[in-house]
């Protein structure tokens, strides 16, 4: 095989541990693709911070390791892409704006391999990158966009492809699950949770994508391609943030034997697929349930294999690094097979209000007697049967309780609230909370 000549375009966190990667491991990766695969270039606006933190040589940087403006930068990547000398291009400049999106393509045009771990883009605007890259028959390599270290894009891809999945659960957002773990084990309340996530570098300055469900969202738009062959948005699905979780919910959630956790969640009934990230109460028989601090999970279960979990770091700057350099062998050594092909079905994605799940309900009322038969007669109305009732806590002046269900859908909840509120207007503090629990 010819040299494999490899360039990086944006060299931060996870940019920077490809380069140190790809230089200490030089001969190693070589030897695995039977010829020489070679770091020629990086185009970094600020390459001394990469070059203190890494150790990289000045000299791999466009500019000699000085600094670019971004019309330099832009001439570099022009000139660096056009180039007959280079084979396959990572992109960890990272966002989902125009220009990425541009550029992405810009690069399958070319007849370049890509590898990136921006889920962001490939979420929100990845459709038009897959075409790009099958039309040009290159490689598009996204391991590390999806749970950072775990090889969860390959064991869809590769070793589940003689099975049918029929569900994903997981948690794949390690900033969500530092905080949750926080909560339920150190008792802190959120807010002091999210700054000890920030202080020990698990949570960035602005969480808002961890904490609202988008990161996870962003990836488990990715598994539904991959697993479902279903081209889906992050409008279509549900979404629900940690923000709201309560010292009342880690109570009600240890009365039913749960701990909560942020979970992807998709599953195939029959032609449909139902698909949710959101808090769950997850049973303590479940693995999820004990997977703590800024670690990542899958479990996948299929038709015939039945049930597989992987486990492992997702995020990290050696740890993403390495799922890229694992697409770049991976690309060096099999760049005669087109890699961005994937089925299409023609399944139906059903809105999340409509899956059946059991749920445990959390209702703040004004504190008088006979509330709780109120509120359960209403969800009786409603053809769901109540599994539990936990303690009243109350208070001067209101009472907190919740109701775990057998399966129902949010739907049936949501009418029977509707009738709570409409028989007794001044009942509720607050619309009450629903949290699915995971078996």
């Amino acid at each position: 095989m010819k040299d494999f000549n490899v360039i990086i375009l944006g060299c931060g966190t996870v940019g920077g541990g490809v380069a140190r990667i790809l230089c200490d491991m030089q001969e190693v990766l070589s030897s695995r693709v039977s010829g020489h695969i070679n770091l020629k270039k990086i185009v970094d606006l600020d390459p001394k911070t990469a070059i203190d933190r890494f150790g990289i040589a000045p000299e791999l940087f466009c500019g000699g390791g000085r600094s670019l403006t971004k019309d330099q930068a832009d001439k570099y990547i022009k000139e660096l892409i056009e180039s007959d000398d280079i084979d396959l291009v990572v992109e960890t400049i990272g966002g989902s704006n125009d220009y990425v999106e541009e550029l992405a393509i810009r690069i399958c045009n070319a007849k370049k391999h890509l590898v990136t771990a921006n889920k962001a883009l490939l979420a929100e605007r990845g459709k038009s990158i897959f075409e790009a890259a099958k039309n040009n028959n290159v490689t598009l390599g996204f391991e590390a966009a999806v749970c950072g270290a775990i090889p969860i894009i390959k064991t869809i891809k590769e070793s589940f492809t003689g099975d049918s999945i029929i569900s994903l659960s997981g948690i794949l957002n390690g900033t969500s699950n530092y905080i949750l773990t926080m909560m339920q084990d150190e008792g802190m309340d959120f807010h002091e949770a999210l700054k000890l996530a920030q202080d020990n570098g698990f949570a960035e300055a602005d969480p808002s994508l961890d904490i609202n469900g988008g990161d996870a969202g962003h990836k488990l738009v990715i598994l539904l391609k991959l697993a479902f062959g279903i081209e889906t948005t992050m409008d279509q699905l549900s979404i629900t943030g940690i923000e709201k979780i309560t010292k009342e919910d880690i109570e009600f959630a240890e009365e039913i034997n749960c701990k909560i956790k942020l979970i992807c969640y998709a599953k195939k009934i029959d032609s449909r697929i139902y698909a949710t990230v959101c808090p769950m109460m997850v049973k303590k028989n479940n693995f999820l349930s004990g997977v703590n601090g800024a670690t990542n999970a899958v479990r996948v279960v299929n038709k015939y294999a039945g049930k597989h979990i992987l486990l492992g770091a997702g995020a990290g700057s050696y740890e993403t690094a390495s799922s890229i350099v694992a697409d770049i062998v991976f690309a060096a050594k099999y760049s005669h097979v087109n890699q961005s092909v994937f089925d299409k079905n023609t399944l139906d994605f059903i809105d999340a209000k409509h899956f059946e799940l059991p749920y445990i309900i959390t209702f703040e009322t004004i504190d008088r007697p006979g509330i709780t038969g109120l509120v359960t007669t209403s969800i009786g109305n409603q053809n769901i049967n109540i599994d539990t009732v936990s303690h009243n806590r109350h208070m001067p002046d209101r009472a907190i309780f919740s109701i775990a269900t057998v399966p129902c859908t949010l739907l049936q909840i949501e009418k029977a609230i509707d009738e709570i509120i409409k028989g007794n207007p001044s009942l509720l503090l607050h619309t009450p909370k629903a949290i699915p629990i995971l078996y």
